[in-house]
């Protein structure tokens, strides 16, 4: 194997993820995984963490296709007009200029894998927002391990 062709893949864990809310009042965070800063490529993977209630304004874009993958909790996904309930192991893909918004309507928070291809400025307006923090829920989902258990 020619040793120049060689590609060194990235590799992060969730420690390494950055949080940000878009705006001071939203609902959810979006933690990144790979962006163009990180990946050198045009797309923006991120964990979307909706707290109950939560839920992203409508929003498009012009040529990307967003998809997400429900990992934890469940919602309602609409685009266009038509909405559907998702839970953990549902996929969504939203096609460029599809008008859509997920919200989080169970008990708990709602936990969902986002990817958007091309980035479009995604990345640029979810680091442009305020920096927030991953507590031991989010840990916990990311790593796949037993939620913590709450002492009195």
């Amino acid at each position: 194997m020619d040793s120049e062709s060689c590609v060194i893949p990235v590799v992060k864990s969730p420690t390494d993820y950055q949080a940000f809310r878009i705006s001071p009042g939203d609902t959810n965070r979006l933690a990144i995984v790979f962006d163009p800063q990180i990946a050198n490529m045009s797309l923006t993977f991120c964990v979307e963490i909706f707290d109950v209630g939560g839920k992203t304004p409508p929003n498009r874009h012009q040529l990307a296709v967003e998809m997400f993958f429900v990992l934890k909790g469940e919602g309602l996904a609409t685009c266009d007009g038509k909405t559907v309930r998702i839970q953990a192991g549902d996929s969504i893909l939203v096609p460029p200029t599809g008008i859509h918004k997920v919200e989080n309507t169970g008990s708990s928070r709602l936990y969902a894998l986002c990817i958007m291809i091309p980035n479009e400025d995604f990345a640029e307006l979810i680091r442009s927002g305020i920096p927030a923090e991953l507590d031991d829920e989010d840990m916990a989902v990311l790593r796949r391990a037993p939620s913590p258990v709450l002492i009195s």
